[in-house]
């Protein structure tokens, strides 16, 4: 990791310290000891389970994209590329860093970086297909509890939906519309041009045709992969669910047993929709405020919520910034 790294996680942890301190400060003290002391440590050991089973379950995603005829990954070797990518997601804003971790972590195994880029693409599509699909199951099997607890989050959700849309929609045009999305995309970089100058404007068409023709050049892979792209699909939709289930096995740790698993799906899937949208990394601050906002309907106790929060911001955060670290530190195995 590079010191510029290193500060990122540094800043990141201070942040969550402070925010918990922040949370915490009108809390009685013996009370959120007592409530950590009486946590029921079996529950906290599957939520522990299901973050970690998510990560196994992406590496398996990731050893069917890298498999060509005698050329694959060992699953120890691919399960870095996961745990890598949790940290970068966790220190750069939008997750903007997880991608390019994936790279050179798949490049370090001795992944060939064209091959490397195909497999990661393909697996982008692939995740963002399954999040917007978990996302319209959400709001079908649970439009009315949505529509009662978010209220004034409900924009947030709506928008970071809106933006999923979106980059599908965008993907979709490049793979089944190529020569219009290339004509489309020069219309409209033409009111840019009012705005930047004609280099800058240039660089920027340059860029968007670069990224559209090597994005369509993949995109031929996955349609000739079908069999792969199906598996795929379907063990990331699995790992999806292990992760949206996480905050249900937080609360029965903490002693909360009326509610049940799909209503708790079905908050954590918006809650993850509403953190998409924030720049800080890791969503920090939003996140732990759509936490509170939503499951204090559950949680009546303030010390028990706040613990939770604090539980499930360490499991779902935190975690795979320790676990990325490890795996940053351990030499990596050449496989491919």
């Amino acid at each position: 990791m590079t010191r510029k790294n290193k500060l990122a996680v540094f800043i990141m942890v201070l942040i969550g310290a402070g925010i918990f301190i922040y949370e915490a400060r009108d809390l009685n003290g013996a009370k959120l000891i007592h409530e950590l002391l009486s946590l029921d440590l079996k529950w906290l050991l599957v939520a522990f389970l299901l973050m970690f089973g998510s990560w196994i379950v992406e590496t398996f995603v990731v050893q069917i994209f890298i498999k060509n005829g005698s050329d694959e990954l060992d699953f120890k070797t691919a399960l870095r590329v996961p745990l890598v990518e949790q940290l970068f997601n966790a220190i750069t804003p939008m997750a903007s860093g997880g991608q390019p971790a994936q790279l050179f972590a798949l490049m370090q195994s001795g992944v060939e970086a064209g091959r490397a880029s195909s497999v990661l693409l393909m697996k982008f599509v692939v995740y963002q297909f399954m999040v917007l699909i978990n996302f319209v199951l959400t709001l079908l099997i649970g439009f009315d509890q949505v529509s009662r607890h978010f209220g004034a989050l409900a924009i947030f959700i709506i928008f970071g939906f809106v933006i999923h849309v979106i980059v599908i929609v965008g993907l979709l045009m490049v793979m089944y519309y190529y020569k219009f999305t290339k004509k489309l995309v020069r219309i409209i970089m033409i009111p840019v041009g009012w705005f930047v100058k004609p280099e800058k404007k240039m660089a920027m068409q340059l860029d968007l045709d670069h990224k559209i023709d090597t994005f369509y050049a993949e995109s031929l892979h996955l349609k000739r992969k079908k069999v792969r792209v199906i598996k795929a699909c379907f063990l990331t939709l699995i790992q999806l669910l292990l992760y949206y289930a996480v905050p249900y096995f937080v609360l029965l740790a903490l002693g909360v047993n009326h509610v049940s698993i799909v209503e708790v799906i079905v908050l954590h899937v918006m809650i993850v929709m509403i953190v998409s949208l924030f720049p800080i990394p890791g969503g920090a601050g939003g996140a732990e405020y759509s936490f509170k906002t939503l499951f204090a309907t559950y949680v009546a106790s303030p010390s028990k919520l706040v613990l939770g929060m604090l539980l499930w911001r360490f499991l779902t955060y935190y975690l795979g910034m320790i676990c990325g670290i490890v795996a940053m530190a351990l030499p990596p195995k050449k496989d491919a």
